[in-house]
C-alpha cells in the first residue's frame, strides 16, 4: 500500500471517487466526493494502487457532535428573501441534497462540503434553552423566525435528538410566529404543537418538492422523504388547520424545470394555496459537486444542463447578484418565470399571503429573571 493511500485511508475526510466498490461506500449519499473546503492548504485525490485496500472500507455513517450554542437567532439583511432572522437547529444535513446551498458553509468548520457535509453533523442541543433566553431579553423585538433555511430542521437525525421539538414548544409557550421549510414528512409529528399555533395565527409550513421522478430524486436527495411523502404531508397539514405553500426548489434546467406544472397541479390537489420556486444556486464548491454528480448519475443530459444554467447565469455557472441569484437572468430563466407566473395563476395559486400575528408575543420567564411589571 502506497504511503499516499495508507495516509487517506487514516483520514476518514479523503474523498471517495463513484461507482466500483467506493461507489458502495457511499451509497445513499449525494455528494460523489470529498472535496477540500476553500480554505485547506492540502487537496486530497482517492488512489488505488492495485492492491484493492479500498474494498476494506466500511459504508460512510452518519456522525453527530453535540455542541452548545451561545445564541441560536441568526440576524441577516439580505434583500432578496423575505426575512430578517432564522434558527438552524443543525449544521450539516443528513438528507444529502446534492444541490443544497448552505453545503460551502461546512469549509468554514475545516470540513469538505462534500461527504462531511452529510455524514459529519453538529447537533445544537441547547437550543431551546438559548431562544428563551433570547426571547426574554427585553430589548427583543418580536418578528417571525425562519426554520429550515440553511440546513433544514426535520433531517433524519431529528428523530433522535429533537431539538426542532423543544423549539416549537418554546416558541408556542411565548406565542412566537414562525415559519418553517423542510423536505421531511417529519414535520408532521408535530401537528399536536403546530396546529394549536396555527389557530393563533403563528405558524405556516412550506415543503419542497424538486421532482416527481423517484429515481432522479432517490440520486438527487438520497435521504429526504419521497416526493409523494411530502405531498401527503401537505395535505394532512392542510387538513389539520395549518397554513401552507410549496416551493418548486431548485428548479434546474434541463432536468427538473418540465415539472413544474405537475408539481403545482399535485399540491394544488394537496390543498396548498400558495406556493414559489428558485433556480437553481451553485455558489463556492457546489458547482464543483454538482457537476460530478450530474456526469456521474445523468450523463446523457449534463452537457446541456450545464450550458443551460450558464445561459440563466451570464455566461457562469453562478451568480451571486441581488435581485437576480434566486431567479437567474436571460430568455431561458425569463422564460421558467413566466411558465410558473401562468400555472399559478390557471390552478387560483397565491391569490393571498399568510401574514402570522407578532401581537400575542408574551417573552419567557428565565430561571433568575426579575417579572415584568407590565
Amino acid at each position: 500500500m502506497s504511503v499516499a493511500l495508507r495516509k487517506q485511508l487514516e483520514d476518514d475526510s479523503f474523498p471517495l471517487e463513484a461507482g466500483g466498490v467506493t461507489g458502495e461506500r457511499r451509497h445513499g449519499r449525494g455528494a460523489q466526493t470529498n472535496r477540500s473546503g476553500r480554505y485547506e492548504p492540502i487537496a486530497y485525490e482517492s488512489v488505488d494502487d492495485g492492491w484493492e485496500s479500498l474494498t476494506e472500507l466500511e459504508a460512510l455513517a452518519t456522525e453527530v457532535q453535540e455542541v452548545p450554542a451561545r445564541r441560536i437567532i441568526t440576524r441577516n439583511s439580505s434583500p432578496d428573501i423575505g426575512f430578517d432572522r432564522s434558527i438552524n437547529p443543525y449544521r450539516g444535513c443528513e438528507h444529502g441534497c446534492i444541490y443544497c446551498f448552505a453545503r460551502p458553509t461546512h469549509a468554514f468548520l475545516g470540513l469538505s462540503p462534500g461527504l462531511d457535509f452529510e455524514t459529519k453533523l453538529f447537533a445544537k442541543t441547547n437550543a431551546a434553552q438559548a431562544l428563551e433566553r433570547e426571547l426574554a431579553d427585553p430589548k427583543y423585538e418580536v418578528r417571525t423566525i425562519a426554520i429550515g433555511t440553511n440546513t433544514d430542521p426535520y433531517q433524519p437525525i431529528e428523530k433522535r435528538y429533537r431539538i426542532m421539538r423543544r423549539i416549537l414548544e418554546v416558541l408556542s409557550a411565548a406565542n412566537h410566529p414562525v415559519g418553517i421549510v423542510t423536505k421531511s414528512a417529519l414535520v408532521l409529528r408535530d401537528l399536536d404543537i403546530l396546529a394549536p399555533m396555527a389557530e393563533r395565527g403563528l405558524v405556516k409550513v412550506a415543503l419542497s418538492v424538486t421532482t416527481l421522478d423517484l429515481k432522479l430524486a432517490r440520486a438527487m436527495e438520497p435521504r429526504a422523504s419521497t416526493p409523494d411523502k411530502r405531498l401527503e404531508a401537505l395535505k394532512r397539514l392542510n387538513e389539520a388547520g395549518v397554513p401552507t405553500s410549496v416551493m418548486v426548489a431548485p428548479v434546474i434546467p434541463g432536468l427538473t424545470d418540465m415539472e413544474m406544472e405537475r408539481i403545482l397541479e399535485r399540491a394544488v390537489a394537496a390543498g396548498v394555496k400558495n406556493a414559489g420556486y428558485v433556480l437553481l444556486r451553485l455558489p463556492l464548491e457546489i458547482s464543483d459537486l454538482f457537476t460530478e454528480w450530474l456526469t456521474a448519475n445523468c450523463p446523457d443530459r449534463a452537457s446541456r444542463v450545464l450550458s443551460l444554467m450558464r445561459s440563466t447565469r451570464g455566461g457562469k455557472l453562478y451568480d451571486a447578484k441581488w435581485g437576480e441569484r434566486m431567479v437567474g437572468d436571460g430568455p431561458y430563466a425569463w422564460m421558467i418565470g413566466r411558465r410558473f407566473e401562468m400555472a399559478a395563476e390557471r390552478l387560483g395559486l397565491n391569490k393571498g399571503s399568510v401574514e402570522l400575528r407578532t401581537d400575542r408575543f408574551t417573552p419567557p420567564v428565565v430561571s433568575g429573571q426579575q417579572l415584568r411589571l407590565f
